[in-house]
């Protein structure tokens, strides 16, 4: 069991009940414990982030219910079952986590969220250290963290989370504020966990070339309610994107003028340009 949610809504409360603003409304959607790469996409204001916060009970509906792992999660605080071990479960990494350090030194920085959710000072230290590991920051585990390059402070965050080992990720604009290389490198990172270890990714994101390279699945909101649930081909396929606001991927357009000068027949099925070179390639090979 995974994410379910049931006609859920929610309403941000004004001063008077007549200035309560709807962020998403009646949403049904499920989402699978393991194994999916989910793009969550929409325009600012779409409900995107109301959505997601939802996923470990940071918000509680208005209306409707959430389950999360079995557990049901109403509006009624007192009824819902204890949130800590639901939260252990749904890692958040919000836009610029490494707004969140505070630690002396990058490894007590790390083992924070672990001592958090139930684990001795040893355990929590060496699922740090395997943490820093897998993001390639184990050197630095003794320096300050506000000492270091923002790449590293966020590589840093990114290790707190993971150091705990959560289920599903949610990961809120993770490449915001990086250059080209860093982006990637974050990407093909959280590709790695999500392909190694089965773990759902659920990630935010504007950037429609990132979204297509790396989920499988997408979510479009608009004006708080879903839009658009289903295959990423099938969405730019047609013209659809335009009418939810989407920019079409750089690997799209370029097959589109392809096909069109050479008369060739190359599908959406190419993710990035790399692939679309590789394709090119072959095609040529074999003229």
């Amino acid at each position: 069991m995974g994410i379910k949610f049931e006609s859920l809504s929610h309403f941000y409360s004004g001063v008077k009940k007549e200035d309560s603003v709807v962020a998403i409304k009646d949403i049904n959607l499920y989402i699978e414990e393991k194994n999916e790469f989910i793009a969550l996409c929409g325009q600012t204001g779409s409900g995107k982030s109301t959505l997601v916060q939802h996923m470990n009970a940071l918000l509680l509906p208005t209306s409707g219910i959430i389950k999360i792992f079995d557990n049901v999660i109403t509006s009624k605080k007192k009824k819902n079952p204890p949130l800590k071990p639901i939260r252990k479960r749904v890692g958040f990494v919000f836009q610029f986590p490494e707004y969140q350090l505070f630690e002396e030194t990058v490894l007590k920085d790390i083992m924070f969220a672990p001592k958090i959710f139930g684990n001795k000072d040893l355990e929590a230290k060496n699922k740090s250290v395997e943490a820093a590991k897998l993001l390639g920051i184990e050197e630095i585990l003794e320096k300050s963290p506000f000492n270091l390059s923002g790449g590293q402070m966020r590589k840093v965050a990114i290790a707190g989370i993971l150091a705990y080992d959560p289920d599903i990720l949610v990961l809120d604009e993770p490449t915001r504020g990086l250059d080209p290389k860093g982006a990637k490198e974050i990407m093909e990172l959280f590709y790695k966990i999500h392909k190694d270890f089965g773990k759902t990714i659920i990630l935010i994101s504007h950037d429609m070339n990132i979204v297509y390279k790396y989920a499988s699945r997408i979510i479009v909101m608009q004006n708080g309610q879903k839009a658009y649930d289903g295959d990423k081909v099938e969405l730019f396929k047609n013209d659809n994107y335009k009418s939810l606001a989407l920019t079409k991927p750089e690997v799209l357009n370029s097959i589109d003028r392809i096909n069109s000068k050479l008369n060739y027949q190359i599908d959406y099925n190419h993710f990035d340009i790399d692939d679309l070179l590789s394709s090119l390639r072959k095609v040529n090979n074999h003229e």
